[in-house]
């Protein structure tokens, strides 16, 4: 990316070669005179213009911001021994867990550092792996990612998916698994789809939108999304001819997406109006799996908006479902298709104390993963919900990927923990037996490393769990650098995972930290909506709570915490630090949504209105506007040192949001630019964070650690 900037602050760029220099300069931001009124009140917007991305004056704003901060961040003593250290941890063969289709196993691996994963089939698991899809093939620069693989019940197709330089939109092909050649099967305008084979191979539903036009600074990667449609696309024909399956013409803006179960005899239509998990399904009978009817009519299922639906598996018309109906922390029921009403739904697996997260139907069986106080646990239930043991996992940790057949015994599994690398298990549900299928070896000693759960309580008296990591030698004083990472939302959860960046991290002497906000899935539906709308404060305030907890435990200072987190997440140090800027000494927000009363206009934004309402409603508009990180920031406050993470291409969170955020930080906050900057690195060629190559993670990552190490003064990396 580096070599991508024009040289057009040279005045700027020296100056910040010198961090300790005063005379560092934010290059001038233009205010406009823009104001909306919003129920009656006047709000001022003056950068409204960095939203038009493609205009002169905008792209001449992000070059003179990268100027600026990659001239400060090529230039810290730490950088170089902190990308040398990630480059040698990177470097670890990884694989996903394998699935089966046709007989033949397929699955994804990267051999260290190469920029995307290479996608592989294996006619057998003793067989010698055959690369069968490349990325790295289509952009010399890694930025073409491999987004979806989907394989044909006869394991002879491959439909599969692409996005260049981290946009959502996709375009789909169909590869020969026999002879590694692409078919003339070409689908496009894809985005938030995958794809669903029927059971006689020759063709698969999928979801599209209209091929998008040209919008007035917006073009056509960042305009608003409507009216998306299922398709059925048989092979060999052009994507013009495909049968529209399914369509909501009176609700544009709601998501139809599908899948077939897998014997082939149903295709269950699931219907969103947005990012919530409530859902309606209609079902559609093919009759025949080798000879589908296309003439079938949609069924409905569920047709109210109060609950969560998910089919996990079907015995002929008796269908299982993962609800939150009547049961917030979920249930597995069964539903007889000949009498669909809820009354007759009848209790497989009851709800419980833990979360279920995910149900697959494995021979015959359910397995079921579940979350206690945010870490996973697994089980085996029979087909008619009773308990038939648990699978010991190795410790406080995460399953990731659950890979299984309904006809076949044995399925993959894989789990990771702060500092275990995802790791491929092998299970039978007969004999509730497995062991490790494949382990990474990363360069260091797992053993080096502890991880602990405490449970604090926040600013209402709420109990929240929070991990916490660190070398086995590293004794917390009071004044021990930590990383406070965090989400809050959309019913996410934030289970341990490994993180090469967050590895090198805790090698260099620092605690990890991630606290299980409300806005969270961690605690099942009343959770989630205890951090939405006009309750957001709470989510803030679990997070302040976990840093005044680490603060009265002595493990670490105002002077030496960091605080981090990404979309959600970003909007989350954004508002925090706005309302706390004394709490850190650093904050990393990325790829944030910084501008809560205009997210809903962009892309995918109006999806989000579930979890955080819309400044359309006077109510909206009241709580929005009191926490918005564009609308709240400190005039004068001493800021901490703030590193916002962007990217230009992202179409998930419109980079205008960043942009607008920094102008504002950089105009308002004290001037002690060289002591507390707010910059912003913008990566080019790449988008709201899935898909980005090796090269790019690696090269950010540097990059975050040693800002932060220099504001927080740490040595840089440790040689264990």
């Amino acid at each position: 990316m580096r070599n991508l900037i024009p040289v057009l602050l040279t005045t700027a760029a020296s100056a910040a070669t010198s961090t300790g220099s005063s005379t560092l300069d934010y290059p001038a931001t233009r205010r406009s005179d823009q104001v909306d009124i919003y129920h009656g009140t006047a709000v001022a917007d003056p950068y409204r213009w960095l939203e038009d991305l493609d205009s002169a004056a905008t792209t001449d704003w992000v070059a003179q911001q990268n100027a600026l901060t990659y001239g400060m961040l090529e230039n810290l003593p730490q950088r170089a021994p902190f990308r040398e250290r990630l480059t040698q941890l990177w470097n670890y063969p990884r694989s996903s867990v394998p699935f089966k289709e046709g007989g033949r196993y397929f699955f994804s691996r990267n051999s260290g550092l190469q920029n995307q994963a290479v996608f592989y089939v294996q006619e057998n698991l003793e067989a010698e792996p055959r690369g069968l899809i490349d990325p790295n093939e289509l952009a010399k620069d890694g930025t073409v990612a491999l987004t979806d693989t989907q394989v044909s019940p006869d394991g002879k197709w491959v439909a599969y998916g692409t996005a260049a330089a981290g946009s959502d939109w996709n375009e789909f092909r169909v590869r020969s698994v026999d002879n590694g050649e692409d078919t003339g099967d070409l689908l496009q305008w894809l985005k938030f789809s995958s794809v669903s084979w029927t059971r006689d191979s020759r063709g698969f539903f999928y979801s599209r939108y209209p091929a998008p036009t040209s919008v007035a600074g917006a073009g056509k990667t960042f305009g608003g999304l409507e009216n998306q449609r299922m398709y059925y696309h048989r092979l060999g024909t052009p994507q013009a001819a495909d049968r529209l399956i399914y369509e909501i013409p009176g609700e544009p803006k709601w998501f139809v997406r599908g899948g077939v179960t897998e014997d082939g005899r149903y295709l269950v239509i699931s219907i969103a109006r947005g990012s919530s998990s409530e859902n309606q399904l209609r079902m559609v009978d093919l009759g025949d799996p080798a000879a589908p009817r296309w003439d079938a009519p949609v069924r409905e299922l569920v047709t109210t908006w109060d609950a969560e639906h998910r089919v996990v598996g079907n015995d002929g018309s008796l269908l299982y479902i993962l609800t939150n109906w009547e049961a917030p922390r979920k249930r597995v029921v069964a539903i007889d298709l000949a009498k669909p009403e809820r009354a007759s739904w009848r209790t497989l697996i009851a709800q419980t104390e833990d979360v279920i997260d995910s149900v697959e139907r494995v021979g015959g069986r359910f397995v079921v993963k579940t979350m206690h106080d945010a870490s996973s646990r697994l089980a085996v239930y029979a087909k008619d919900g009773a308990p038939q043991g648990v699978i010991g996992l190795p410790s406080l940790g995460t399953v990731g990927a659950l890979s299984g057949r309904d006809d076949e015994t044995g399925f993959f599994y894989s789990f990771t923990s702060f500092s275990t690398p995802s790791t491929s298990f092998r299970h039978d549900v007969v004999t509730n037996q497995g062991k490790v299928f494949l382990a990474p070896s990363v360069k260091f000693d797992p053993s080096d490393y502890i991880t602990k759960q405490i449970f604090y309580r926040s600013k209402d008296g709420t109990r929240v769990p929070m991990f916490i990591s660190h070398r086995k030698d590293v004794r917390p004083d009071g004044q021990t650098p930590t990383l406070l990472y965090a989400y809050g939302g959309f019913n996410l959860s934030l289970t341990p995972a490994f993180s090469v960046g967050n590895l090198v991290w805790m090698e260099a002497g620092g605690v990890y930290a991630v606290p299980n906000l409300r806005g969270g899935g961690e605690y099942g539906k009343g959770w989630h909506e205890a951090g939405t709308k006009e309750r957001k404060q709470n989510v803030f305030d679990d997070y302040i709570a976990a840093a005044e907890w680490l603060l009265a435990n002595h493990y670490t200072s105002p002077e030496k915490l960091v605080l981090s987190g990404g979309s959600n997440g970003g909007l989350l140090v954004g508002a925090v630090i706005n309302q706390r800027p004394e709490l850190c000494r650093v904050a990393w927000p990325a790829v944030g949504v910084m501008d809560m009363l205009r997210f809903h206009r962009f892309t995918i934004g109006y999806a989000w209105t579930s979890d955080y309402g819309s400044s359309e409603e006077a109510a909206g508009f009241k709580y929005l506007s009191a926490y918005s990180p564009l609308h709240t920031v400190k005039a004068g406050a001493k800021y901490p040192a703030v590193l916002v993470t962007a990217a230009d291409h992202d179409d998930r969170v419109h980079p205008a949001h960043s942009f607008k955020y920094v102008a504002a930080l950089q105009a308002g906050v004290a001037k002690d630019m060289s002591v507390r900057p707010t910059l912003i690195r913008i990566e080019t060629k790449a988008g709201h964070g899935a898909g980005k190559p090796t090269s790019k993670l690696i090269e950010e990552s540097a990059d975050k650690l040693a800002f932060a190490a220099y504001f927080l003064g740490m040595a840089g990396p440790v040689r264990r």
